[in-house]
């Protein structure tokens, strides 16, 4: 946890960004009935039934210092999936960084790049990543958890029938946070986890 927090604290270096990444899955719904359109003094109205249309899964990559993110809309979470966002973030949207800060959960590691990559590949990519991984039950610590939380309610708290329109809704939902820079205003520091969560700590004996 204090690992984290520390990271949290250092200075905006854009030659060495420090991106939060996380990811969720997003249930497609398709109405089964025609909607009736807004009227004066009443709003749409949707039928209670609706169709199942499968899963996507999304990637959140957040540079809070920045107020930057970027957000993938995939068929899948696999380790394939993850090991080709991270050649993504690294080549494409950080290609003359030196080092990206990444902070995640531990679901993936850097063993995964191997696994996808021939050795070579995976070293190259790793050789650019400073990894911090969230503890247990710790995921509240990762800034992209609260971008999600703030696009699931801004853009996914209504029914999306396929990737297409989902993909499309994210990607506006995207620009105009981008556009705005907005950013999470983090206050919880080292110093508050070991008052406030002091319990967590081991207790040394005499």
């Amino acid at each position: 946890m204090e690992d984290i927090l520390t990271v949290y604290k250092r200075d905006f270096n854009p030659a060495e960004p420090l991106v939060c990444m996380d990811e969720t899955s997003r249930q497609l719904v398709k109405e089964t009935r025609r909607t009736i359109p807004i009227k004066a003094a009443r709003p749409a109205r949707h039928d209670y039934e609706y169709e199942r249309n499968g899963v996507c899964n999304l990637f959140m990559f957040f540079e809070p210092l920045d107020g930057k993110r970027h957000v993938s809309v995939t068929d899948r979470r696999t380790k394939v999936d993850w090991a080709m966002q991270i050649k993504e973030l690294l080549d494409v949207r950080y290609p003359v960084a030196r080092k990206v800060t990444l902070v995640m959960d531990n679901l993936n590691t850097g063993a995964s790049l191997y696994e996808v990559f021939e050795p070579h590949e995976a070293r190259r990519l790793l050789d650019r990543l400073d990894i911090h991984y969230t503890p247990k039950h710790g995921s509240w610590l990762n800034m992209a958890e609260i971008e999600l939380g703030i696009l699931s309610r801004q853009c996914l708290n209504r029914r999306l029938p396929d990737k297409a329109i989902l993909s499309a809704e994210v990607a506006a939902w995207q620009n105009r946070r981008n556009t705005s820079q907005a950013k999470v205003n983090w206050r919880f520091t080292t110093e508050d986890a070991r008052i406030k969560l002091k319990r967590l700590y081991p207790t040394l004996s005499g």
